[in-house]
């Protein structure tokens, strides 16, 4: 699957993507926003390894490329629950600091949310966002989503206790709709 959009591409990830992978990645103000599954520091095996993961485990939706002017400057994906949850998801998304600024998280958030209510027949794709992270919360309220609630001292992240901010989109009316 890919996804145009007038700024960037959303496609699979690439073996020939990895070193853009790193050179973004490596960063550790990427790094502070993210889970901890997200390596730091983010080497060129963490890249490999996360390319063939996508290639081999990855669903429409997961694990995408966000691509600007022909290079990797990020990734974006949807992690789908299960069982009675089973047509939610949870989006996430990254950029390289380079890339910050210029409304690429949104359009890449735009682009997904779309697809995953509109192609995957979802009925809600939920994010949640450290307190700290104002840029993020931005990002998805310029992408249609909505403001559900605080969850209080809900992270550990680099030894800092913080709340997280649940954000939501859901499908209206039987319509994905536009943002």
């Amino acid at each position: 699957m890919i996804l145009e959009m007038p700024s960037l591409t959303l496609r699979p990830w690439t073996p020939a993507d990895a070193d853009a992978l790193v050179k973004n990645a490596n960063d550790r103000r990427v790094w502070a926003n993210l889970r901890d599954r997200f390596p730091h520091p983010y080497t060129r095996e963490d890249a490999e390894g996360w390319i063939a993961f996508c290639a081999e485990h990855a669903q429409p939706g997961e694990g995408l490329a966000i691509v600007v002017d022909g290079e990797v400057a990020g990734g974006i994906g949807l992690e789908r629950f299960d069982d009675v949850h089973r047509r939610t998801a949870e989006i996430g998304y990254w950029l390289g600091a380079p890339h910050w600024g210029r409304g690429l998280a949104t359009q890449a958030v735009v682009a997904l949310t779309r697809y995953g209510l509109e192609q995957l027949g979802l009925e809600r794709i939920q994010a949640g966002v450290f307190d700290w992270n104002g840029a993020s919360a931005r990002v998805l309220e310029k992408a249609g989503y909505a403001y559900e609630g605080r969850m209080r001292r809900h992270v550990v992240k680099d030894g800092r206790v913080g709340d997280v901010l649940l954000y939501a989109r859901v499908r209206e009316g039987g319509a994905a709709g536009g943002a």
